[in-house]
């Protein structure tokens, strides 16, 4: 009797010790899979003013153990485009979404119905509205600010003094609220010195729109509110298109960088788009990670290049980022 109930504690404990041992192997394996997988929806995907960006991504996925799904795009998504891919990505297992959001002011109500179901971090600015007063969480630059800091550097340019002077503006499309608030913060600054804004034009300048261009009334500068609208200001201002204005802008791409390089872009800020991939991405792992933590809006600092400056060693990580 004595040795039956011994053999069945010997027994019971040789079952608890596999039990541990295949806990403890279920728990290693798992911690070597991707514990939730995470979605980017942007403009245009494929593009090089992403580069930066989506290597942040990429590190920060990797730092948070994170399955990456960067959908690939096409140009001007709308709000509709964007809501169908956001719940493909959701069918194909997405946990949470980094999106862009489209122009319009339904893109917000889109969207946050979209976050009842999983959470959603926007890129760039707010769906509509100010970013302080985004009912979703928001990674970007400061737009605003952008627009003035534009402005600022234009305005030292001329030694303080840019009363009488005539500006053109372009904008890869003035119904997103990252166009609205950096030709706001501009204007503020320009306006308020003297400079009378003649023109104010939006559109994707490719072939299509090449005549708009050199059909434009003449101005002093020109100030390119985006990456895609500097490239193509850049573009233009090499082949004397643009009636010898000089053009200041804000952009990310190396194709950007260039034309800076080649001294025909005078001044480019560049927005960190390293910091708003891993930002983002890292704020909504962690909402995944913490149940009742809400993601929160995180903004990204902006950098001054200059020709002269467009190499120095402080800006090697920057011209990095944008090359990857």
């Amino acid at each position: 009797m004595k040795d039956n109930k011994k053999i069945f504690i010997l027994m019971e404990s040789i079952l608890a010790v596999m039990l541990i041992i295949l806990v403890i192997q279920m728990f290693l394996e798992k911690s070597g899979e991707s514990r939730y997988k995470i979605a980017v929806v942007i403009q245009n995907s494929d593009s090089s003013q992403w580069a930066s960006f989506k290597y942040g991504l990429k590190m920060a996925a990797e730092d948070q153990n994170i399955e990456l799904s960067i959908v690939s795009t096409g140009e001007n998504l709308t709000t509709e485009e964007e809501q169908e891919l956001i719940r493909s990505e959701m069918e194909n297992g997405a946990d949470a979404v980094i999106v862009q959001p489209a122009p319009g002011q339904e893109t917000e109500e889109m969207l946050r119905k979209m976050e009842k179901k999983i959470p959603v971090m926007l890129v760039v600015c707010a769906a509509s509205g100010e970013e302080e007063s985004s009912l979703l969480p928001v990674t970007g630059p400061d737009n605003y600010e952008t627009g003035k800091g534009l402005a600022e550097e234009l305005w030292k340019d001329y030694g303080k003094n840019i009363e009488g002077k005539v500006c053109g503006i372009l904008s890869e499309d003035d119904r997103s609220q990252a166009a609205l608030s950096r030709e706001q913060g501009l204007r503020e600054v320009l306006e308020t010195r003297g400079v009378k804004v003649r023109w104010s034009v939006s559109g994707s300048f490719a072939e299509e729109g090449e005549n708009v261009l050199k059909s434009l009334s003449k101005v002093d500068f020109v100030a390119a509110l985006d990456d895609r609208s500097a490239v193509a200001a850049g573009k233009y201002a090499a082949s004397n298109d643009l009636h010898g204005a000089l053009v200041y802008g804000i952009g990310n791409s190396t194709e950007a960088a260039y034309y800076l390089d080649t001294d025909v872009l005078q001044c480019l800020v560049v927005p960190d788009g390293f910091q708003m991939g891993y930002q983002s991405l890292t704020e909504l792992a962690e909402s995944l990670e913490h149940k009742f933590q809400r993601a929160g809006n995180r903004t990204v600092s902006c950098t001054v290049l200059r020709r002269e400056n467009l190499f120095s060693e402080k800006n090697q990580e920057l011209l990095f980022t944008m090359s990857k």
